[in-house]
């Protein structure tokens, strides 16, 4: 087992990475959608480069106002300390200015970047749920969380750490080179040759550095997915006492995602004391070079102070910069991954000329007309089936696992469409009416009912505020649940957490039946509603389910034969067909297929 975990793992890490060698030639796409986004605060963004500029400006004209003090007042032994004092407010003035901007800067930056990212967050997670349900039969829920948290979070520091830096590092680098060019033309030449070393040391190390980066988010990827997958795995692990062997390979990940993050640590500390060392050895470079012109009376010490001040900041935002090249690629990556999602269409679209039923008049008639369906090209699970249900009428659905019974709920439900044939309610096909009148008309509950975090009254009414509390709490009293609510210390105010935990499975069963209650569906589906519970929970809920059935047109699937047996009709599947239907009675005095099922349920087979 463990060896194909590993196995299993190895190959899902090749997978992820696949697509993002893919993504270079939908970067530049994705960006441009990016910059869409970005329109509404052309403002805010051109305020952000006003106060950059400003803040930058700040910043570089206090090294020139010490270069006036020194050549214009102590060199030249001047006593206007008046003059000496104006300048020094004037630098404290700019001092407190750089440092207004710089805060202005960082927060307008920060109110557009966040409302960019809140938008694109909220468009992912409404085009995630239009999406249909093949689309989460391919796509594991955690590459949508990713995609949802991660990947807004790179683009979110794309904003904030590589956007910023461009601008006042970009910004900055080009201010200094026209300050120093002012200051002394020969000397700022001198400097400038070291660009080449500076070009050099950053194409030397960028291929490096985003190596180590990819190998570190790598290994941590595949140490995450091989802890969710023991966490999810724990009751098989424990039931073959694997915890030794899975806390070796657990290790092994740990160990591997360790080197790869110290190797990134010493590569960054490399790359960045390499900057220091240049910058050392410029410093001392114009220190000589200028000396000597100061000593030989070509430029004046205060010129030499600006020059040493500025060629120290010099190299600061050449750094900055290029230590924004992972964020960078992880933002590329992160943007085609986005966008890479919003150009995947729902399979299962609304008619382009709906059909709006009015809720009130609907009866429930159901006619599947021939239908046939896969979820697979060429493998049909549903072949050529026909089926008419009266309104009002109780229809119970048995057969082996893989008889298609819940593919047929689903065609209905509209999850899926159907390859050819067709699905009618009332005579309308269901793919002429709207998905979310369809959802309305119809109830479902299946085996596992799925309950949000949130209060019981919540629960009940799906957070639908319009409900009004005591039409949930009337609509638990009717389905036999209001007492064991009455029980638990909040009542229905008691918060749920992690689908329910804490109610057993019949107590959730009872909340999804007061669902169907408060949202009056004309049609009832139970999906195995009652497949994990014991009798006398059983018992419970078939009397809820008698009572919420009243009047509705009712689908049950049952594996339990005792949960269909008073049923109006019994549809028999195998093999992805209707090959028997009838009273309970009926099929068993048939003596066919229906009455090895039954005969299987009660422990008997035949002979």
């Amino acid at each position: 087992m463990p060896k194909a975990i590993d196995d299993w793992q190895g190959a899902r890490s090749d997978s992820a990475a696949q697509p993002q060698m893919r993504t270079h030639v939908k970067s530049v796409s994705a960006f441009r959608a990016l910059y869409e986004y970005a329109g509404p605060y052309r403002l805010t963004f051109l305020g952000v480069i006003g106060c950059t500029l400003l803040a930058i400006a700040a910043d570089l004209l206090q090294p020139y106002l010490v270069k006036i003090v020194i050549d214009d007042h102590l060199m030249a032994g001047s006593q206007d300390y008046g003059t000496m004092l104006v300048i020094a407010g004037v630098y404290l003035a700019l001092a407190l200015g750089g440092l207004l901007f710089t805060y202005l800067q960082n927060n307008l930056l920060q109110f557009a970047a966040q409302s960019i990212i809140a938008a694109i967050r909220k468009r992912i997670f409404r085009h995630i749920m239009s999406q249909s349900m093949s689309y989460f039969n391919r796509v594991p829920s955690g590459s949508l969380i990713t995609h949802v948290s991660s990947d807004t979070e790179a683009l979110s520091a794309f904003f904030s750490q590589v956007l910023l830096s461009l601008l006042r590092d970009g910004m900055t680098l080009v201010f200094i080179v026209a300050v120093m060019f002012k200051l002394d033309v020969t000397l700022t030449l001198y400097c400038l040759c070291l660009l080449p070393v500076i070009a050099l040391i950053a194409v030397s190390f960028r291929s490096y550095i985003r190596r180590t980066y990819q190998m570190a988010r790598t290994n941590l990827s595949r140490l995450i997915a091989f802890t969710a997958e023991n966490l999810a795995g724990m009751g098989l692990i424990q039931a073959f006492h694997q915890e030794k062997e899975q806390q070796s390979q657990f290790l092994v990940r740990n160990r591997a995602y360790f080197k790869a993050n110290i190797r990134e640590v010493r590569s960054n500390v490399l790359f960045n004391r390499s900057y220091e060392i240049l910058g050392n050895l410029a410093v001392a470079f114009v220190t000589w070079l200028g000396g000597k012109a100061v000593l030989g009376g070509g430029i004046e010490l205060g010129v030499l102070y600006a020059f040493i001040t500025y060629i120290r900041q010099f190299f600061q935002p050449i750094n900055n910069i290029t230590q924004q090249w992972n964020t960078l690629q992880s933002a590329n990556v992160s943007a085609s991954r986005i966008w890479g999602i919003f150009a995947t269409e729902p399979e299962v679209k609304d008619a382009p000329e709906p059909v709006v039923p009015d809720e009130s008049q609907v009866k429930g008639k159901l006619d599947f007309e021939r239908i046939t369906f896969g979820y697979a090209p060429d493998q049909p699970v549903i072949r050529d089936v026909s089926l008419q249900v009266r309104p009002g009428e109780m229809i119970g659905i048995v057969g082996t696992t893989g008889a298609g019974k819940s593919s047929l709920i689903g065609l209905m439900c509209r999850f899926y469409d159907v390859w050819s044939g067709n699905v009618r309610i009332d005579g309308t096909d269901v793919r002429d009416i709207p998905q979310q009148k369809l959802q309305r008309m119809i109830g479902l509950v299946q085996q596992e009912p799925y309950l949000f975090s949130g209060s019981i009254v919540d629960n009940v009414r799906l957070f639908d505020e319009s409900i009004p509390r005591e039409e949930a709490v009337a609509a638990c009293r009717l389905v036999g649940a209001d007492a064991l609510i009455r029980r638990m210390k909040d009542g229905y105010d008691t918060r749920l957490t992690d689908r329910g935990s804490g109610l057993s499975a019949g107590e959730r069963q009872l909340i999804s039946f007061a669902r169907i209650v408060v949202f009056k569906p004309k049609i009832l589906i139970l999906d195995e509603a009652t497949a994990n519970l014991d009798s006398h929970t059983e018992q419970l809920l078939q009397s809820a389910l008698n009572y919420v059935s009243r009047g509705r047109t009712t689908l049950v699937i049952a594996h339990r034969l005792s949960t269909v047996m008073h049923a109006d009709r019994i549809l028999v599947m195998k093999a992805g067909q209707i090959v028997e239907q009838g009273k309970h009675a009926e099929l068993l005095a048939r003596r066919g297929y229906y009455e090895e099922l039954y005969r299987h349920s009660q422990g008997r087979h035949t002979g």
